[in-house]
């Protein structure tokens, strides 16, 4: 098998991984605890931490940037008015900011911290 093949495959697998827990970090993230936006912090946590392992294993940006892609458009996708009238994140009250607000805005940011950090090989001294 060809190494743009292989490269293509593994972004759609990372676009497919990043879609599923975002669908999950979408449903979860509306969770509190008190005052506390349990949910929110747990799935940007947990967003951080799949660009992250998804971009140490393949040692490449392109992949983290799939897996992000993936997460947003679960993000979009549960955000609209279902087909049966149902939203999974209803939107804001005239003026207040809501978590699902904040997770809207979170995810492409995240993403682009995760993708734009440099690379580790890169920063290691040269002797």
């Amino acid at each position: 098998m060809s190494s743009t093949l292989v490269r293509i495959a593994t972004w759609l697998m990372a676009a497919v991984i990043g879609f599923v827990y975002g669908v999950a970090a979408v449903i979860g993230q509306a969770a509190m605890w008190g005052v506390v936006p349990v949910g929110l912090l747990t799935a940007a946590i947990g967003l951080v931490a799949l660009l992250v392992a998804v971009r140490s294993l393949t040692g490449e940006r392109t992949s983290s940037l799939a897996a992000g892609v993936g997460a947003l458009i679960a993000t979009v996708v549960l955000s609209g008015r279902g087909p049966g009238g149902s939203v999974v994140v209803p939107a804001a009250p005239e003026g207040e900011i809501t978590t699902g607000v904040i997770w809207t805005f979170a995810v492409p940011l995240l993403a682009a911290l995760i993708v734009a950090w440099p690379s580790a090989s890169t920063l290691r001294p040269k002797n």
